[in-house]
């Protein structure tokens, strides 16, 4: 069976290096506007967007070469948020939506991700079929010259994109009197969420808002809080939004400056929802990584929990499955279906923000809702042609790690699926058992890979 190029959240590596290449990104572009093209006979639209990576520049110009070769029209959007193509990609009545992204990892890295004409990630199916036709070398068939593909800009996505998620945020209540520092990640939002915001009411302090190409996640957006704690505090303001490179997760920081994570922001909706009558499938969707602590609220409230692999594509299938309209990951990629096709940070900072406005009350009294069980989580990075899981060394550690926890918390031991990393996770009702648990190992773990 062909190896597929996508992971959990499209193609991702390092930039200039395979698959992360001018060629491969021709190739694939390629390969998938003629999957689109075999559709029907009409003209076709293919859009790009961006996030701030210098080897954006390099990407995007092998991507529109690919597609116009084949005979498909390309708009490119410049720097813009994912879920702002996949929007974007549905409302231009797109066939394919494409965004140049790793999202939260460093400058370094880069990815592709793609999306249908209903603004979905594309299926496994057809990710498989993509990886095959690039892997494979089959050359696809050229457009003759009078029927290559054309590329322009659009020129009004920024403004298209603001007044969706202004439209989002409920009739009647306005962000005046609110201070918010909101951290951009150097990234693809550097412009659309502070300018939401305002327009909203609120008096904003935007930071990380100066990309230059090599700073996106450095330091500073949803991976890295502490830029924003420290200027929530010092700046008196009541709340903190932080970003990540694409936008598609949020993290909050409330007026002491301390972080609540994506499981206390799905508590907070989910619940507001629930008293609103507007959650739907009697709970929400979340993946393993989530909190105890969650699944004890919702219980509270009659309402489920529902788990999945790690991944927003696992929890997005599993929402349109069951007909859930809430779901997201503890690292803060949050799903609103009723309004998006995939996870929006700003999107959901705005459901955040109307739960403040309309209780009153301050972002640390509102928005931790429940408390969770401890939960340490450590990473091993490991080397190409590693398989550390699969060294008995580290099975029989595992082994002892699921017995120490048996009866009062969970282990969680997995391969990241964006990065080369081992990620050790163990929660319980005491502290003490799951630090030792996690730390033993990390210990065996790190030495298996480090021999």
């Amino acid at each position: 069976m062909t190896q597929s190029l996508f992971g959990t959240d499209g193609i991702r590596g390092r930039a200039n290096t395979e698959p992360m290449t001018a060629v491969t990104a021709l190739k694939v572009a390629m390969a998938a506007g003629s999957h689109f093209l075999s559709t029907s006979p009409r003209r076709h639209l293919a859009i790009i967007g961006k996030d701030t990576r210098l080897s954006g520049y390099m990407l995007e110009p092998a991507l529109v070469s690919g597609l116009t070769s084949v005979g498909m029209d390309v708009i490119m959007l410049g720097p813009l948020p994912t879920p702002a193509v996949a929007m974007l990609t549905r409302s231009m009545r797109a066939d394919l939506g494409i965004m140049i992204s790793a999202s939260h990892n460093p400058f370094e890295d880069n990815g592709i991700k793609l999306f249908g004409p209903d603004g979905y990630k594309l299926s496994d199916e057809l990710e498989m079929q993509i990886s095959r036709a690039v892997l494979s070398n089959e050359m696809p068939i050229l457009a003759p010259p009078a029927k290559l593909g054309r590329a322009r800009r659009l020129g009004d996505e920024q403004g298209r994109y603001i007044e969706f998620v202004k439209n989002t945020f409920p009739r009647g209540l306005v962000l005046d009197g609110l201070k918010i520092v909101v951290d951009c990640a150097n990234g693809a939002a550097y412009k659309v969420a502070p300018t939401v915001l305002r327009e909203l009411g609120a008096e904003v302090i935007p930071i990380a808002v100066t990309p230059d190409g090599t700073n996106i996640n450095r330091e500073c957006g949803a991976t890295h809080t502490s830029l924003l704690q420290g200027q929530v505090v010092a700046h008196g303001a009541h709340i903190g939004i932080a970003l990540d490179g694409d936008a598609d997760r949020l993290i909050v920081v409330d007026e002491y400056g301390q972080v609540i994570d994506g499981d206390q922001l799905m508590a907070l909706i989910a619940g507001q929802w629930h008293r609103e009558d507007r959650l739907a499938g009697g709970g929400l969707v979340a993946t393993v990584m989530s909190n105890m602590g969650l699944e004890r609220y919702l219980e509270g409230m009659k309402l489920e929990l529902r788990r999945t692999k790690v991944g927003d594509r696992n929890v997005l299938e599993e929402m349109r499955r069951d007909g859930f309209n809430v779901g997201g990951e503890q690292s803060g990629h949050i799903i609103l279906t009723d309004y998006a096709t995939t996870g929006d940070g700003l999107l959901a900072a705005l459901q955040v923000l109307a739960v403040l406005v309309s209780s009153k009350q301050p972002v640390s009294r509102v928005a931790r809702v429940f408390q969770p069980f401890p939960q340490i989580l450590k990473n091993v990075r490991f080397k190409t042609g590693q398989a550390p899981l699969e060294e008995d060394e580290v099975k029989t550690a595992i082994e002892s790690a699921e017995h120490a926890l048996k009866g009062t918390g969970r282990l969680l031991i997995r391969k990241s699926g964006t990065e080369p990393l081992i990620r050790i996770m163990a929660e319980g009702e005491d502290q003490s058992v799951v630090t030792d648990v996690v730390d033993r190992l990390f210990a065996v773990v790190e030495r298996v890979v480090t021999r």
